[in-house]
């Protein structure tokens, strides 16, 4: 390098900037505008919070969706009639029931039937137009535990129950008729008669129908209501490795002369059905959160161009003291970065709060995969370097000499 004419070569070591001094200096940037650097990491921490909550929220419900499916089992098949080939509602066999209960896998089968002509009302003052999309089935002493059903208030149909004028309303029946008691003191207007509440069920997930229906005994239909005897659906369950096997034989069991006029379902198809359709959503929303931490990082940017503008003295001055391009190139990289990862940090935090406080108002489990986190992070880290690699490339062209005089 350089020396004194005549003595020893002195060498000037070059000057280093380590790491830590880098994040020194880019540290005490970001602390000399402190609202301006909050307001640009706003930006980056919105589209950051709003991956992390819409992945956040999605696992949850899904979470919530195998718990509930882990709960009610997944080997729970439903037989309706299907339309025969004119066109017309199929009928299924009144022995039916029966039939399937001689399936050797089937652990349990029991059947409601759709009741004609029939609907329930508070009064007998309203008018009968008015049904309020209530249905009345005739159910089965069984139903309750084939389709993993519970009792809310009171109690269920059992077979002395069954033959008396006495109905158990689903859950958004008896909000709509405006019932909470069934102590046997509220009577509703059913088919003509008077029946008295004895219970209210829990919603049903995998029977939803049931949700609005009043159930009322078999027997007690056939004689009050004119009911045929005909089930309209089946509910079965099998042992879980013989579902495919006995769906496979249900409608020739069901109805051996038309087995095509019989429909077979899996009310648990519906809930996974439901998971995807959560997923494609969650896939939507992601790329809208992409869209947001697009115009962070462009808002991060647009921060970096402007001071290294405002810093033009500041930038001549360490070049002049000995700062090398590389050095200036480095302290605005390194400031870009470190304020996007402050926003990736902050909407890190932020979407895992609204996670935690969405899933606890749903009753879900809050379930955030921790790839999503370290996902945010990358991200942040990497859109701050690509923002911030014009501005510093721009810093460090600067000459010494020219970014005084302008500065």
């Amino acid at each position: 390098m350089s020396g004194r004419r005549g003595g020893p070569v002195v060498g000037v070591e070059p000057s280093r900037l380590r790491p830590r001094d880098v994040l020194r200096v880019a540290g005490s940037g970001l602390r000399a505008r402190p609202l301006r650097a909050v307001l640009s990491a706003l930006g980056i921490a919105v589209g950051i919070a709003a991956m992390v909550a819409v992945v956040g929220i999605s696992a949850s419900s899904r979470e919530q969706v195998n718990q509930q499916l882990d709960a009610l089992g997944t080997n729970l098949l439903t037989v309706a009639p299907g339309t025969t080939l004119r066109g017309e509602t199929a009928t299924l066999p009144p022995s039916s029931v029966e039939m399937v209960a001689r399936i050797a896998p089937v652990t349990s089968v029991s059947a409601t039937g759709a009741v004609p002509d029939a609907a329930v009302y508070r009064t007998d003052a309203i008018d009968p137009a008015q049904t309020n999309g209530l249905a009345v089935l005739a159910a089965r002493p069984d139903l309750l535990g084939t389709v993993g059903g519970t009792v809310s208030d009171g109690r269920w149909l059992d077979d002395a129950l069954g033959s008396f004028p006495a109905v158990v309303l689903g859950s958004t029946a008896a909000e709509r008729l405006g019932v909470t008691r069934t102590d046997g003191s509220v009577a509703v207007w059913l088919g003509g008669s008077w029946f008295t509440v004895v219970g209210v069920l829990d919603p049903v997930p995998l029977a939803p129908e049931l949700d609005s229906s009043a159930l009322v005994g078999w027997s007690v239909a056939a004689s009050l209501l004119d009911f045929d005897g005909s089930p309209t659906m089946l509910y079965e369950r099998s042992e879980e490795a013989q579902v495919d096997a006995v769906r496979s034989v249900l409608p020739a069991t069901v109805n051996p002369e038309n087995p095509e006029e019989v429909t077979v379902s899996r009310p648990s198809d519906a809930l996974a059905a439901q998971a995807a359709t959560d997923e494609t959503l969650t896939t939507l929303l992601l790329a809208l959160g992409g869209v947001a931490l697009l115009v962070g990082g462009i808002g991060v940017a647009n921060t970096m161009v402007i001071a290294v503008l405002e810093r033009r003295s500041e930038i001549g001055l360490r070049r002049a003291l000995g700062a090398t391009r590389a050095h200036v190139r480095r302290q605005f990289l390194g400031e870009s970065v470190l304020l996007a990862a402050l926003g990736g940090v902050g909407g890190a935090l932020l979407g895992g709060a609204v996670t935690a406080v969405f899933a606890a108002s749903r009753g879900w489990p809050p379930a955030l995969p921790s790839w999503v986190l370290v996902g945010a992070a990358g991200a942040t880290i990497v859109v701050g370097a690509l923002a911030g690699a014009y501005p510093a490339a721009r810093a460090a062209r600067m000459s010494p000499t020219a970014a005084l005089t302008t500065g």
